[in-house]
């Protein structure tokens, strides 16, 4: 990159510090950028910089949101029994695409993982026992993290450590995704399947 001006080159490894963002893509964004208006320029800063300034975390679930609570944890149409844990606020936004949780939801910020020195106390996870505590008519906790090490370690955290509150703890069905081919699928993703069965 060497050929480019200074500040081309730095806009292209910003754009290249992006997740999922290779080499090749962060030199056609930069590029992409530079061929903007002015005033284009300008909106995309400043609704990067105002992102960065008013976005902040739901005082209740941890949800992104630019006031004290989010609007899922105001909206008194959704039923307050059903609390799904996830991961991250992206997973908030996955759920509530399908639009058939009517519930609302705690985020975590992470998983445990003691390989990246990441245990329970890093997690949204105090928060969660308080709300709990706070809120009795909570009946059924669904814990949606990823079906991975640590998405399984941390749901089984979660399923000891509130286990004795006598709430209903489940967990997301795993296996295999619609339109799947058996052949294809993994021994785990099959075992999950198998395990995950239902009635007909």
């Amino acid at each position: 990159m060497r050929q480019y001006p200074r500040s081309l080159n730095k806009l292209i490894n910003e754009l290249g510090k992006l997740p999922g963002i290779g080499g090749k893509t962060a030199q056609r964004l930069a590029f992409h950028i530079l061929s903007l208006t002015d005033r284009e320029a300008e909106e995309l800063a400043d609704a990067i910089s105002s992102a960065k300034k008013t976005l902040r975390y739901c005082e209740v679930c941890g949800n992104l949101t630019d006031s004290e609570k989010c609007k899922i944890c105001t909206d008194e149409s959704r039923d307050g029994s059903v609390i799904c844990v996830v991961e991250s606020p992206q997973d908030v936004m996955a759920m509530e695409r399908i639009r058939e949780f009517k519930g609302r939801y705690h985020v975590l910020h992470g998983t445990i993982s003691p390989m990246d020195g990441i245990g329970p106390n890093d997690l949204n996870l105090a928060s969660l026992v308080k709300r709990l505590q706070a809120e009795p008519d909570v009946n059924e906790l669904i814990i949606a993290t990823n079906p991975n090490i640590e998405g399984e370690a941390t749901a089984m955290y979660i399923a000891n450590l509130l286990k004795p509150s006598g709430i209903k703890i489940t967990r997301i069905a795993h296996g295999l995704p619609v339109g799947g081919d058996l052949e294809y699928a993994d021994e785990v993703t099959l075992l999950k399947a198998i395990e995950g069965r239902r009635e007909l």
